[in-house]
């Protein structure tokens, strides 16, 4: 079962400026691509979270894109 283990190394959920920053990208940019669905969110409470996987996908989906 160490595969359901949760990393300590990397976080699991980014607020919109950590992700900003993992990203590069602006703080419009990051709501477009939620609001668009290129991005997943999730809420807790009124704080606005993007999962690690959320973010990995989303590179994926550039470097398909991309090729």
């Amino acid at each position: 079962m160490a595969a359901d283990l949760i990393s300590t190394t990397e976080a699991q959920l980014y607020r919109v400026s950590d992700a900003m920053r993992r990203l590069g990208l602006s703080r419009s940019v990051l709501y477009e691509l939620m609001r668009s669905g290129r991005l997943r969110s999730v809420k807790e409470g009124r704080t606005r979270l993007i999962p690690a996987s959320a973010i990995r996908e989303y590179i994926a989906l550039l470097e398909r894109e991309a090729a």
